[in-house]
């Protein structure tokens, strides 16, 4: 059997490293960091959609407030 210099040991020490961040980072088929801030970037922009909805409702009733209290005003 042929014996490992110390380069060749190094080399596949880092490839075991860089095997480990990369199982980290992708996941093993159940998620990873890249699936969890997937899920973060989701849960984020259905809070913005309901945020913009409820903006949009609340210059709604505003108009109508403002409409009446003009009509109201004129009398």
């Amino acid at each position: 059997m042929r014996m490992v210099n110390e380069f060749e040991a190094q080399v596949l020490s880092d490839l075991s490293v860089l095997k480990a961040q990369m199982a980290a980072l992708t996941g093993d088929g159940n998620g990873g960091r890249l699936a969890e801030l997937e899920r973060r970037m989701d849960r984020h922009e259905q809070n913005w959609q309901r945020a913009k909805g409820f903006l949009a409702a609340v210059s709604v009733v505003l108009a109508v407030v403002e409409v009446a209290f003009e009509a109201w005003h004129r009398r």
